[in-house]
């Protein structure tokens, strides 16, 4: 496995803190099981050692009802009591369609929403009794995924037929909290139906906003939740922005999202932790798509998991971004906050900065990276300056959440300077690298 150059002593790991599952800004993926396309089972050992306390399930109508008019729920109880009793928390997504029904829209990924009579019928169906039968033991509701895939649904439709569920739901559980929209990332689609919400007086029926948007820059993809945030406040959206479904994959792919580019495990740990960290760097909730490899039948396997698995979905190892994954959890939980305006860094090349709170244990801690370009398998570091705003540290260490390393911070990189701080010669990498005080939290 690569490891970045760290010019440091190192004095400790990150696998000897510990990391109970805990209140999060992420949630983890663990998706395509309504397809068959992987095995809970397989994988569920894996889940609580990474300490994310929620977990997003894809529903599947086609698998509840694969004969017409009988439900059978029974596959999803296995994971879901599963899951609960491991002290998980579900994020249960409604969709897709069936093929049993004339009209009743695709079972796969783009596969349209169900448009006629009976299917639709059949539809409120599934959903009202799914939400009595997990009554509970779900409260968190997410709508169809990535409606927006097809060219011909418009911001109408897909505010429509969200709103049907979530009504659907709430009849049943009241108190329920439900995610909206869930959007791949078309063009203008985002705006337009935050457009269509306003219209209908409709700004606050939301807990949560979703949106996916893949870039080969994964700060690219963190700019965009800014202007997805912007958009909210501008038509008055009072849910709480939520990205929903990002990754990258850890080897070459023809098919799905950031594929025909050499991915590797390296680079894919250097992806997720900068798009990750980014994202709560902006106050944004966020999600690891996805805790294993799956078989996406009639494609090819998706690499993104934090698990290798085969074609037969049987998962073989951890890859490197399982313990990258781990450790950035490990550091970040949900009394970590962003704060703005505590320091910069002077790097020669474009940067990420973001600062922190501990609102638990009042101190600050400091995350930078290069977000020149896409993350490459490059080990090599270059020099930068840290400088820090009414921030001082006793025992300052430098952490590399890739590897769970812990750096001793040589004697005289500090110098001070009234209420600045600068840290003169830190290393510099298209990967992450945390600034803070010694000591577990």
């Amino acid at each position: 496995m690569n490891d970045l150059k760290i010019p440091f002593p190192e004095k400790g790991n990150l696998a000897d803190w510990p990391n109970p599952i805990r209140p999060s800004w992420f949630t983890l993926g663990c998706e395509t099981l309504d397809r068959d396309f992987a095995h809970y089972d397989e994988y569920k050992e894996y889940i609580p050692a990474l300490g994310i306390p929620t977990i997003r399930l894809q529903a599947g109508w086609a698998k509840c009802e694969k004969v017409r008019g009988v439900l059978d729920f029974s596959w999803l109880d296995h994971i879901i009591d599963d899951a609960i009793g491991r002290g998980l928390n579900i994020l249960l997504e409604t969709d897709y369609g069936n093929p049993v029904y004339s009209g009743g829209g695709g079972a796969d990924l783009s596969g349209g929403f169900p448009d006629s009579e009976e299917a639709l019928a059949a539809w409120d169906n599934w959903v009202t009794e799914m939400a009595k039968h997990f009554r509970g033991r779900v409260r968190d509701w997410a709508m169809w995924n990535e409606p927006d895939n097809r060219l011909e649904v418009t911001a109408e439709n897909i505010v429509d037929f969200n709103l049907r569920t979530a009504d659907l739901i709430r009849k049943v559980i009241p108190d329920a909290r439900i995610a909206g929209l869930s959007l791949a990332g078309r063009a203008g689609m985002f705006e337009a139906c935050c457009q269509v919400l306003q219209q209908r007086g409709l700004t606050d029926v939301f807990d949560w906003i979703i949106y996916h948007g893949y870039r080969f820059n994964p700060d690219e993809a963190c700019d965009l939740g800014k202007q997805y945030e912007a958009a909210l406040r501008k038509y008055g959206i009072k849910a709480i922005l939520r990205q929903g479904e990002n990754g990258s994959p850890s080897e070459r792919t023809t098919r799905f999202a950031l594929r025909n580019y050499p991915w590797s495990e390296f680079s894919q740990s250097k992806w997720d932790l900068r798009r990750f960290i980014g994202d709560v760097g902006n106050g944004f909730e966020t999600a690891v798509f996805t805790i294993c490899d799956f078989n996406h039948i009639g494609r090819e396997i998706n690499r993104k998991g934090l698990l290798y698995a085969d074609a037969e979905h049987h998962v073989l190892r951890k890859k490197q971004v399982y313990t990258a994954i781990r450790n950035m959890v490990t550091l970040i939980d949900r009394t970590i906050v962003p704060e703005r305006g505590l320091g910069n860094v002077i790097a020669p090349a474009d940067s990420s900065f973001y600062g922190f709170r501990d609102t638990k244990a009042d101190g600050t801690f400091f995350v930078w990276w290069n977000r020149s370009g896409i993350p490459d398998d490059s080990e090599e570091t270059l020099p930068c300056d840290v400088i820090l705003k009414g921030t001082a540290f006793k025992e300052p260490v430098l952490i590399d959440p890739i590897s769970g390393r812990i750096f001793e911070i040589p004697a005289g990189r500090c110098e001070n300077h009234g209420d600045f701080h600068i840290f003169r010669g830190m290393p510099f990498a298209d990967s992450p690298l945390f600034l803070k005080e010694n000591g577990k939290k």
